[in-house]
């Protein structure tokens, strides 16, 4: 199951407007039990019965100038496996998909992928941090089109990337 919710930062502002009040406000005037549901709500994606599947793919606004929406992400930040963050500049440019490749990324990575191909990944985003967001995404995507699959990616960056210690490549 999948469940797609646009946008936490206002499921969370309701239930700031919504629920009782507790007494106890947090900056941005955000009342601390306002935030529990909400919590809860997130928390259901680790805590199926049975051995089940649930995902939960959601929004937020941040930078939006409002406190209480900075208060709301920071809380919701640290649940979450990854963030995607979007760049309003490459898409005004009409750079798509306008990633912050960044300020994006997966929590526990090396779970999810063999040493290997972790260490390449983590040289990849040193040389894709020294660009500026533009020439970072386009070159990622240039290299993404010249190969079909993950793996030959992954090898075609190893050919490719220089290393910090003076060898040719990772």
């Amino acid at each position: 199951v999948v469940i797609l919710l646009d946008s936490m930062t206002r499921l969370g502002r309701a239930y700031n407007l919504s629920a009782p009040t507790s007494g106890r406000i947090l900056s941005g005037g955000v009342d601390s039990a306002a935030l529990y549901p909400p919590k809860k709500f997130f928390g259901a994606a680790r805590n199926i019965e049975n051995g089940g599947s649930l995902t939960i793919i959601a929004t937020a606004l941040v930078e939006t100038g409002s406190r209480m929406d900075e208060v709301i992400f920071e809380e919701f930040k640290g649940t979450g496996n990854m963030e995607l963050k979007l760049d309003r500049k490459l898409a005004d440019r009409r750079i798509f998909p306008a990633v912050d490749i960044d300020s994006s990324g997966t929590r526990k990575e090396e779970i999810l992928m063999s040493p290997d191909e972790l260490k390449i990944i983590w040289t990849l985003r040193r040389v894709l941090h020294a660009l500026d967001p533009q020439q970072a995404i386009e070159l990622l995507l240039n290299k993404l089109r010249e190969t079909k699959t993950n793996f030959e990616f992954l090898v075609q960056v190893q050919k490719t990337t220089p290393t910090t210690n003076g060898d040719d490549a990772v």
